[in-house]
């Protein structure tokens, strides 16, 4: 196998990782921080696929602006994650899922 196969190798584990670990904290946790973590892990495990995938082809030149914007929406979407996450944890004094389902509205 040649050294760029490995690599790719390598980074496909990763990634793989990374996205099962996004779920894991996803579906089986039942704290908000948690939850925000495996979302972050998520579109880590994403870029990386994407980036990797950029690099196979040789169209990383293509592949960087896209994960520009995947790295954009991905600090509003954690932005907008904690303040929500502070919101719920200053109202109930818990950081449970479970506590938001007794929202309302």
């Amino acid at each position: 196998m040649s050294g760029g196969g490995e690599t790719f190798l390598l980074v496909a584990v990763f990634v793989i990782l990374l996205v099962i670990e996004g779920l894991y904290c996803l579906v089986l946790s039942f704290n908000l921080l948690r939850v925000l973590l495996g979302l972050e892990l998520l579109t880590k495990g994403a870029t990386l696929a994407i980036a990797a995938a950029g690099f196979a082809s040789g169209r990383i030149a293509w592949v960087q602006p896209l994960i520009i914007t995947v790295i954009i929406i991905e600090t509003v979407v954690v932005a907008v994650a904690s303040g929500l996450i502070v919101a719920i944890a200053q109202r109930h004094d818990s950081l449970s899922v479970r506590v938001t389902r007794k929202l309302k509205g």
